[in-house]
Formats: C-alpha cells, structure tokens, sequence
C-alpha cells in the first residue's frame, strides 16, 4: 500500500504542477493556478499520515517506510525548488516571461551554486533521518527497526557523497575557457 502511495503522490505532483502552471499560463487564471500549486504539500500530508497508520496498525518497518521518508525529505527539500525551476520555464516558453536564468558553469559562482544545492540534499537528509528516528521512537523496542536504520544511513550517506561532489567544485573549480583572437565565438 505505502509504494502504491508514493508513486500516487509523486503522480500527484506532477499532476497537481501540470494543472497549476495551466491555469495560471493557458487559461490566464494566475490566482486559481497558484491555489492548486498550493496543494501540493497535501499529497505528502497524506503520504505522512499513511505511513504512520500502516506502522500503527502492525506493519513490519521494511524497505516501503523507509523509501517513504526519502521521498518527503526531498520532497521538503526540493519541491518549491522544482516549482519554481519548472514556472520559470513555462513562464518564458508559454508566456512571455523572461528566459530563466541559468545556474553558473564556472568558478567560485559554480562553486556557491553547487554548494546551495547540497545544502538543500542536507535538509532532505535531514527530514527524513528525523521522520525514520520518529518511525523508530514510536514502532518502540518491540519490533525490528534495522530497516529504519538502513534508511537512516542511505539518507546520510547520499548527502555525503553529494557533499563531496559539491566540495570538488570549490576545490577545482572550472575554469571558463579562453577566448582567442580568431575563434568561432567572435565571428
């Protein structure tokens, strides 16, 4: 029950985006468009509220709890983000918005934007290592809580590895290529 939840809400969402940037793009009805973007955080209220009522009613902690605390803690971390990446896009494709700016490809710029992005992967971590050690708290001494732990671990482990990624841009950050007298670009 709590998979089929998850890719519901993750349908949901993309659903839920569709809807909103159609109403506030093709039919002009910014306000309306707006209050269905807003229902977003629903769809993990519900997801939230499911997955605590399966582990209260007996449910094994496994693999599907686990993965539905990962998918809140991004989606805490990342929805307004893709929101607003996504608006952006459609502002300027559909409605005359300016082009959407682009994140930086080279040095110190790159390096912040890298770093902003990892910050976000933390918080995502973060919510759902919190929800996992809730989950935990609240299954008690009882029953079999390695999954949760697992979870806990991925979660933390894959903030690690993006923290690393991000830490490369910093300490070699790319260089924006030269330009030379008689090159394509000034043509």
């Amino acid at each position: 029950m709590i998979v089929t939840l998850i890719i519901v809400c993750e349908v949901g969402f993309w659903v839920l985006l569709a809807a909103g940037l159609a109403l506030r793009y093709a039919a002009g009805k910014r306000r309306l468009g707006a209050a269905v973007l807003l229902l977003e955080p629903l769809l993990e209220l519900v997801l939230l509220v499911a997955t605590a009522v399966d582990l209260r009613n007996g449910a094994a902690p496994d693999w599907k709890h686990g993965l539905a605390a990962l998918y809140l803690g991004y989606t805490v971390a990342y929805g307004r983000y893709t929101i607003r990446w996504i608006d952006g896009h459609v502002a300027h494709r559909f409605a005359g918005g300016p082009p959407p700016r682009r994140p930086p490809r080279y040095g110190t710029a790159r390096a912040a934007h890298e770093a902003k992005l990892w910050l976000r992967t933390l918080l995502g971590a973060a919510v759902a290592v919190a929800l996992l050690q809730l989950a935990v708290l609240y299954v008690g001494d009882g029953g079999d809580t390695g999954s949760l732990r697992q979870w806990q671990f991925t979660a933390l482990r894959a903030a690690g590895i993006h923290g690393v990624i991000a830490l490369t841009y910093t300490l070699w950050p790319k260089k924006e290529p030269a330009v030379t007298v008689g090159s394509r670009e000034e043509r």
